[in-house]
């Protein structure tokens, strides 16, 4: 067993050794492939270079100025602390996900499971969701002010803020929801309906766990976006210092309050603090929902 083994190993050196040349001839023979790989590598590398260069630039400036007092439970003055940022920011995720989730999921088990192919309808809700999602948040921000905070006289709050949110978040979790569902294979449902299943049992037992972590890639993104906006909450749920005790009270999240602070110019060194928070909660949120993709892409293996 020891000996195919090694055979079979040293039988794929001169196969990698082939391909390899190959490889070389070809870019020999057509240099543009050649510079194109070149220009993809370089591209990569500098992207990948500017990432870490932003983060580290960011601890740097950061982490020297971490203090105590900025994570006081109450703000004022003398602490800025981030810390009633922190909760309310925590508030409007859960808020927000709470909204966004269920509509855009429904919408985009719709539109790949129950509408019909070369329905116009589909064509137009697409259109509409990738058009949502190249408006600027300012203009999110002017229509939840108008709508919610005016209109239907929620103030400046953090339902007012979470449902604006929602909007601006709901194209993105609907179309990776969608793309999510249409990658599982017909073999699944055709199974499934072999089996006497219904279409809703389908969808539940069988589509939805197998697109889940393409879901979560979607709620991912989302969370990233409801996190580090300021435009749409400045307007909508407002930049009170405190902690908001319910859903109808003003308050920040630590984008805005790293904003004012910076802003103000008179707490630039806390700013730097805060950003150091925001880069690891966000981190954070990153990791577990990638935890938690990855354990149920291994339960579905």
């Amino acid at each position: 067993m020891a000996k195919n083994i090694n055979s079979s190993v040293l039988n794929l050196k001169p196969i990698n050794k082939i391909s390899f040349k190959q490889r070389m001839l070809s870019y020999k023979r057509k240099p543009l492939s050649f510079l194109l790989l070149i220009i993809v590598g370089l591209a990569a590398f500098l992207s990948a270079a500017a990432l870490i260069f932003l983060m580290v630039y960011i601890l740097v400036k950061g982490i020297p100025n971490l203090t105590p007092e900025l994570f006081a439970w109450e703000y004022n003055s003398e602490n800025v602390s981030c810390m009633p940022s922190i909760i309310n920011t925590l508030i409007i995720t859960c808020l927000t996900l709470a909204i966004a989730v269920p509509f855009g999921v429904g919408a985009a088990i719709y539109l790949a499971e129950y509408a019909k192919k070369g329905n116009k309808l589909v064509k137009v809700i697409r259109t509409m969701a990738e058009t949502l999602s190249g408006i600027p948040s300012i203009v999110y921000g002017l229509f939840g002010m108008m709508f919610f905070v005016t209109a239907l006289h929620w103030n400046m709050s953090l339902l007012a803020g979470s449902f604006t949110l929602a909007i601006m978040v709901l194209p993105t979790i609907m179309r990776t929801t969608e793309e999510s569902l249409l990658t599982v294979p017909d073999s699944y449902r055709e199974g499934s309906f072999g089996l006497g299943a219904g279409k809703l049992r389908t969808i539940v037992k069988i589509i939805l766990p197998s697109s889940m972590p393409g879901i979560l890639a979607g709620i991912i993104l989302a969370i990233g976006r409801i996190v580090g906006e300021t435009a749409a909450l400045i307007y909508t749920s407002g930049s009170a210092t405190g902690t908001a005790t319910n859903v109808m009270d003003s308050g920040r999240t630590l984008a805005i309050h790293m904003y004012v602070l910076a802003n103000e110019g008179l707490y630039t060194n806390q700013a730097w603090g805060t950003a150091v928070v925001l880069l690891v909660l966000v981190f954070g949120i990153n990791t577990l929902s990638a935890f938690i993709a990855k354990k149920l892409g291994s339960k579905k293996g």
